[in-house]
C-alpha cells in the first residue's frame, strides 16, 4: 500500500515539475531585486509602412527633453527608423550621414524608471525619406525638426544593414540587437531597470564606422522617486557630444576618414550635432535659476571633461543615476558612452560658455553658450 502511495506521489511530483517547466519556458519574464527581467523575443518581418521616421510622445529633437506628464509605469510605443541624410556638421561641411530617425544624433527618447518600452524600426536606408516637412502621427521630434532643420536636411539612399543598442536595455544583444537589411523591420521590449542617461547607438560592424557616421543617440530615464535635492529645477538641456572623422572628397560632399577614425583623430567634435549650432541657438536661463544638463559622451572614442566656464556644477550625478551624487565640480570626465546628470545654478546675468575642457576638443568645434538672462523677482 505504502509502495503504490509512493509511486503516486512520484508521477504527481513528476507532472508538477513538467507544469512547471512549461509555465517557465512560456513566461520568460521574471522580477529580481524590484526589476524586471527576460522579454519575449524580438521580432523581425517586412511592413509596407513608409509614415514618419520617429513615432512616439516622448521622443524630442535635441536639447530638449519632453515631460512625464503621467503618473506610475507608463508602456511606450517607439518607432525609429533608420534613414540616409545628406546634412551639414559645421559651416561649408556636409556628409551623407546614416541616422536614427533623420538627424545626428538622433532623438532624445524621456522615460522613467520602470517603464516599459516597445520598441520598432525599419532599415529604410533603400528609400529617400524627406523629414523636414509636418507630418502626422509623428512625435514632438517630427515637429521640432519640421521648424528648426538646422542641420539642412536632404534625403538620400544608401542601403546598408544596420541595428540598435540601447545601453538602457537589459536584454540579450544576439537576440534584441539583431542586424536587419534594407526593407526590413525589427521590434522588441525592454524596460528601463536603471535610472540614468544612456547613450544608443547602431552594433553592426564596424561599430566604429557605423556611429561616427552618425548612428547614435540617448535615453534619457528618470528616476522614479525623481532627485532628492529640495529645490526644484527651473530648466532641463539635453547636449550629447560626438565626433565626426571626415575627409574632402571628390565632389562637395565630406566622406568618412578610415584611417583618422582608426587612430582617433576627429576632424570635428561637436555638441549636438553641430559645430555651432549652441552657439547660433544658445540654451537660455535666468540668474538664480536651477538648470539641469542631461550629458552624455557618445563618442564613438573620444572622452569628454564638460565644463562650463563661469560656473560649478552644484549636484552631479555620474551616469544620472541617483546614487552617485558629488558636489562642487568643476569639471566632469565623461568617457565614451558616459553620462552625467549636472545641476548648476546661473549666478548672474550673461554668457556661460559650454565647453569641453580638453582644449584640442574644444577648438574642434566642442563648446555651447548659455545665454542667461536677468534675476526674476
Amino acid at each position: 500500500m505504502k509502495s503504490a502511495i509512493s509511486k503516486i506521489t512520484l508521477i504527481a511530483g513528476m507532472i508538477l515539475i513538467g507544469m512547471s517547466s512549461v509555465v517557465s519556458a512560456q513566461t520568460k519574464e521574471f522580477k529580481l531585486d524590484g526589476k524586471t527581467f527576460g522579454m519575449p523575443e524580438a521580432q523581425i518581418y517586412t511592413e509596407d509602412y513608409d509614415g514618419p521616421t520617429v513615432v512616439g510622445e516622448h521622443l524630442t529633437q535635441l536639447p530638449n527633453l519632453a515631460p512625464l506628464n503621467y503618473e506610475g509605469n507608463k508602456h511606450h510605443e517607439v518607432r525609429i527608423d533608420i534613414v540616409v541624410q545628406e546634412i551639414e556638421v559645421a559651416e561649408g561641411v556636409r556628409y551623407q550621414a546614416w541616422t536614427f530617425g533623420g538627424t545626428v544624433p538622433g532623438p532624445v527618447l524621456h522615460v522613467r524608471e520602470g517603464d516599459r518600452i516597445t520598441f520598432i524600426m525599419k532599415n529604410r536606408s533603400d528609400e529617400e525619406v524627406t523629414i523636414t516637412e509636418p507630418s502626422k502621427g509623428g512625435s514632438p521630434f517630427m515637429n521640432q525638426v519640421a521648424n528648426n532643420p538646422y542641420q539642412k536636411n536632404k534625403p538620400g539612399i544608401m542601403p546598408m544593414p544596420h541595428s540598435m543598442d540601447f545601453h538602457a536595455g537589459t536584454v540579450a544583444k544576439d537576440d534584441k540587437w539583431r542586424t536587419v537589411g534594407p526593407g526590413e523591420t525589427i521590434k522588441f521590449d525592454f524596460i528601463a531597470n536603471y535610472p540614468g542617461s544612456y547613450i544608443y547607438h547602431c552594433g553592426t560592424p564596424s561599430v566604429l564606422m557605423h556611429t561616427s557616421m552618425g548612428q547614435h543617440g540617448v535615453v534619457v530615464v528618470s528616476p522614479k522617486e525623481g532627485y532628492k535635492t529640495g529645490y526644484e529645477v527651473d530648466r532641463e538641456y539635453v547636449i550629447v557630444q560626438s565626433e565626426y572623422y571626415l575627409t574632402k572628397g571628390a565632389g562637395d560632399l565630406y566622406t568618412y576618414d578610415f584611417e583618422a577614425a582608426s587612430n582617433n583623430n576627429p576632424s570635428h567634435v561637436v555638441f549636438n550635432g553641430h559645430q555651432t549650432i549652441l552657439h547660433d541657438q544658445p540654451l537660455k536661463a535666468n540668474a538664480g535659476e536651477r538648470v539641469r544638463f542631461h550629458v552624455s559622451n557618445n563618442g564613438p572614442s573620444g572622452t569628454s571633461s564638460f565644463h562650463v566656464i563661469g560656473g560649478i556644477f552644484d549636484r552631479v550625478w555620474l551616469e544620472g543615476h541617483p546614487f552617485n551624487e558629488m558636489r562642487g565640480m568643476q569639471t566632469v570626465l565623461l568617457g565614451a558612452s558616459s553620462s552625467a546628470t549636472i545641476d548648476m545654478i546661473v549666478p548672474e546675468e550673461g554668457k556661460y560658455i559650454l565647453i569641453d575642457h580638453e582644449f584640442v576638443d574644444a577648438e574642434k568645434g566642442a563648446t555651447g553658450t548659455l545665454k542667461a538672462g536677468p534675476r526674476k523677482k
